[in-house]
């Protein structure tokens, strides 16, 4: 699991199950075989990665609602936690050390907040990174807003994304957090690393990404500001995968207010993203929301993606 003191220094403490070690040395079942190519003369063998990103609207309430049961079955290779509301040392050693399926362990990283009760993130990997760290700007991860980790093929952004609140009270830090981020994958693909950005981005870009966008004209997730910068992000080259595979489509959203019954009315918004970069595209296979998912306000969604073996 990753604990972060008061300086914002990251440290690690590896899961004492350390089967998994190096992705080319993992045993994986024939079903995450995706395909092989031939390629300069030799055989290049692809696994199917499925990354899921999910704001459980408080870990230790999630866990009381079966989510452990829920993470041994889906088993994904890596799973992105948005406001888990927690340390570490508050939490169970079920949440600090799952099993998949199989029975193999996931190691753990946390980002908490400084305010108790308050954001946070966690990232559970099956596939040892090779660094994992918070954003390193002292404004956002007194918050704990983001986990960095860095991936033989990729980096992955595990993000939650600053609410803008009522009246825009918050907005001026959401545009400076969304610059960051910015900033970093800008950072990131310039040295030539394919990147996946997950997590609650708190915006719905377009219209047709909740169900009523005209009542909701100057609510926060779908300010001009807010949907602004999601114009200026996917125009830099990165892409909103889910939009990608399904172009056009209402009726796909993440997130449901718990007032009136949204949820089963599906009356709802899409602020949870799998973006990457457009260089990476052709490896992704498929993007989803697994809406049938409960235990939070939210959903999780899901990214495939092809990795070299």
């Amino acid at each position: 699991m990753t604990r972060i003191n008061a300086n914002y220094e990251i440290t690690t403490v590896l899961n004492p199950c350390n089967w998994w070690t190096k992705i080319v040395m993992c045993p994986r079942s024939a079903s995450f075989l995706r395909f092989s190519c031939l390629f300069s003369g030799s055989v290049v063998y692809y696994l199917l990665m499925r990354i899921v990103s999910w704001n459980v609207n408080g870990i230790r309430a999630i866990e009381k609602r079966g989510f452990v049961q829920w993470l041994q079955d889906t088993s994904p290779d890596i799973l992105c936690l948005q406001e888990t509301k927690a340390r570490p040392e508050q939490l169970t050693p079920a949440l600090i050390h799952p099993h998949d399926a199989e029975g193999n362990c996931y190691r753990s990283y946390w980002a908490s907040a400084q305010k108790p009760g308050y954001a946070g993130v966690a990232l559970y990997s099956k596939i040892q990174a090779q660094q994992v760290q918070t954003l390193g700007i002292p404004l956002f991860d007194a918050e704990g807003r983001v986990l960095q980790a860095d991936y033989t093929d990729f980096t992955l952004i595990c993000a939650y994304f600053p609410n803008s609140q009522d009246g825009g009270a918050r907005l001026d830090y959401k545009v400076a957090f969304c610059t960051a981020i910015g900033e970093r994958c800008d950072a990131l693909v310039s040295q030539g690393r394919h990147l996946v950005l997950c997590g609650d981005y708190n915006i719905a870009h377009t219209p047709l990404d909740l169900a009523r966008p005209k009542e909701n004209e100057g609510s926060p997730g779908y300010l001009p500001e807010e949907r602004a910068w999601m114009d200026t992000f996917t125009a830099a080259g990165y892409v909103d995968t889910f939009r990608h595979f399904h172009p056009g489509e209402t009726g796909h959203y993440s997130w449901w207010s718990y007032r009136t019954a949204a949820r089963k009315r599906n009356v709802g918004w899409r602020i949870d993203y799998h973006c990457v970069d457009t260089r990476f595209m052709p490896l992704v296979r498929s993007a989803g929301i697994l809406a049938d998912v409960a235990g939070s306000d939210h959903c999780p969604v899901v990214l495939e993606v092809d990795i070299r073996a």
